[in-house]
């Protein structure tokens, strides 16, 4: 349609630069004005006296130093930090840096794949996807995923000096494209799977696999020969000379022989893999505590493609969003085995016309292997699944609607008048969908009010409702909203906890014991359940009991200085420190 204006391509790219840039803007803007939501925002800022020191060489040295959280993650801390010094705890500031994250993310995206295919307005759209969905509104409106988004940010950059490597394979931006990985993973490690999405890039669209037909055609011909990729990379006057060697003949004619990727690429691969199992080890180290617990191996396995498919369910009919999805260990067979079923067969219609149609191979491996590591066989926490999981494995959708869709069109004429209206009414949708999902992330209570309103047997959006109804003075609403979320897991530490909290607050000291120690009996490293029973107990005149409980807490968390204050002047007041 530009086209027909005579608007030059670089004119185009300028457009839709602006048009990402105002898009995501009008659509996130209003966050500045938003809260913190008490839900591991005060683990991440409000209560984390660490980030509240801002940045200093004891904050630096304690954020590349703890797995506070489950994760080593310390970039995302050191910015947390940041924006306390600049913001305090306003928490405008705090969201307005995700934003602008989101904001680069979506630039960086465009760029990339432009730079790749040089199709501008299919590049625009996979960008637009993925700035205006509404299952990225978790990620960008909540505070505590910051790590999302800086993660994302630095994948993108990678990808980006990838191609600008693949350009001109010399040594110092070999090592940018490492830098950045790495400073990605050190802000979430989900992407480890990075290494295997440029392999997936080296087969297309960059064409840098080389896969030869063997005797029965049973390999793709690359589009670029041997020869001609043999002569195109002695012109690189800086190859890699050690780990990265360009290939010799001897090499390509294995390559070709074998049909395999070349050796040369694959030791280009080995410092990203390396870093890769580093930083998975990193991880199950920091959540040896939350991992497996809970749900069975066989809940998890049939949990798995169940919330697979349900993400592409929300993806195009995005519905129903909630900040907490509860986990559920009944689901009927049938569902699960259709879910199996549809992944296999998308899968083989993806493998089968991998020589046609390379891209929608290539955006299908993109969403299944970047969600692997999320996908809940290893659990980490109480969900089935979360929005902010497809921030990353999205693009690969929008890979195979931006070229599949076009391919199924045979006449150019009727691309031009249908696709670009259709893609413009399809992101406009999507636009208003995410400008009203934006709104339940205004505070606690919008957030968890929603969650109750599209979820069933949520015990965790009641929970922190509760909350938040207790903090604005509606005790009794909240109490009201504990003794729910108890009846739907009786179990649940947090409720209980939070109603024993709400109870000394009304001076009822009894209920508020046996709350509390249900809290610990449920989960017994809960450090501040711990504290407000030898509290309570001490109240009641049980000192040796609360003095034991105090022991408890400060075991689990031996810096918090209230807890050492509580023990002391217990035993001060037992006669123990006279």
């Amino acid at each position: 349609m530009l086209k027909k204006l005579n608007i030059s391509s670089r004119k185009q790219i300028l457009i839709v630069y602006i048009v990402l840039i105002v898009a995501t803007l009008a659509v996130y803007w209003q966050v500045n004005q938003f809260d913190f939501i008490n839900l591991d925002d005060p683990v991440y800022v409000t209560e984390n006296e660490n980030i509240q020191s801002g940045i200093t060489s004891n904050g630096v040295q304690w954020a590349f130093s703890t797995t506070y959280a489950q994760f080593w993650h310390p970039l995302t801390w050191l910015s947390l930090m940041f924006d306390y010094q600049l913001h305090g705890l306003n928490a405008g500031g705090y969201h307005l840096t995700n934003l602008i994250l989101h904001l680069m993310s979506t630039l960086l995206l465009f760029w990339l794949f432009n730079r790749m295919t040089g199709a501008i307005w299919r590049s625009a759209f996979v960008a637009a996807l993925f700035a205006l969905h509404p299952l990225h509104v978790e990620s960008v409106a909540w505070i505590a995923e910051r790590k999302d988004v800086l993660s994302a940010f630095f994948w993108m950059l990678t990808l980006c000096l990838y191609v600008y490597y693949t350009e001109k394979p010399v040594t110092k931006r070999y090592l940018l494209v490492l830098l950045c990985f790495a400073c990605g993973l050190m802000s979430k490690s989900m992407i480890v799977t990075l290494p295997l999405v440029i392999i997936l890039l080296d087969y297309w669209p960059l064409g840098r696999l080389q896969q030869q037909k063997i005797g029965t055609n049973m390999m793709e011909k690359v589009p670029i020969s041997t020869n001609s990729v043999r002569q195109k990379i002695k012109s690189k006057k800086g190859a890699l000379k050690k780990n990265i060697s360009p290939p010799t003949d001897q090499k390509l004619s294995e390559a070709k022989i074998a049909g395999i990727i070349p050796l040369w690429q694959i030791r280009e691969k080995i410092p990203f893999f390396i870093l890769t199992a580093i930083f998975t080890i990193l991880t199950l180290y920091a959540q040896h505590r939350e991992s497996f617990k809970g749900f069975s191996l066989s809940s998890r396995i049939a949990n798995a493609p169940v919330s697979f498919v349900t993400y592409l369910e929300k993806t195009f009919w995005p519905h129903d969003l909630a900040v907490f999805y509860p986990f559920s260990d009944q689901l009927p067979v049938w569902q699960v085995l259709g879910a199996a079923l549809l992944i296999i067969f998308v899968s083989a219609v993806v493998i089968v016309t991998v020589k046609r149609l390379p891209y929608l191979f290539v955006g299908w491996l993109w969403y299944a292997i970047t969600l692997l590591p999320v996908i809940g066989i290893v659990q980490v926490g109480k969900h089935a699944m979360a929005d902010r999981y497809t921030y990353l494995p999205l693009i690969g959708i929008s890979i195979m609607l931006a070229w599949g869709i076009p391919s199924l069109i045979k006449h150019e004429e009727t691309k031009k008048i249908v696709l670009f209206p259709a893609g413009i009414g399809f992101l406009a949708i999507l636009s208003f969908l995410t400008w009203q999902q934006r709104g339940y992330w205004k505070n606690s209570t919008t957030t968890f009010s929603h969650a109750l309103q599209v979820t069933k047997n949520n015990y965790l959006a009641h929970t922190n409702l509760g909350v938040a109804l207790v903090k604005d003075g509606k005790t009794e609403e909240g109490i009201s909203h504990y003794h729910d979320a108890l009846q739907i897991k009786p179990d649940y530490s947090n409720a209980h906890y939070n109603l024993a909290n709400a109870l000394k607050k009304q001076g009822a000291i009894n209920e508020a014991i046996a709350h509390y120690r249900e809290a610990v009996k449920w989960n017994p490293d809960y450090s501040k359940a711990h504290n407000n029973l030898g509290v309570c107990l001490e109240a009641q005149g049980l000192r040796d009991e609360a003095i034991i409980h105090y022991r408890q807490a400060l075991q689990i968390e031996p810096a918090n200085p209230g807890f050492h204050f509580n023990l002391v002047m217990a035993l001060g007041r037992k006669g123990v420190l006279k």
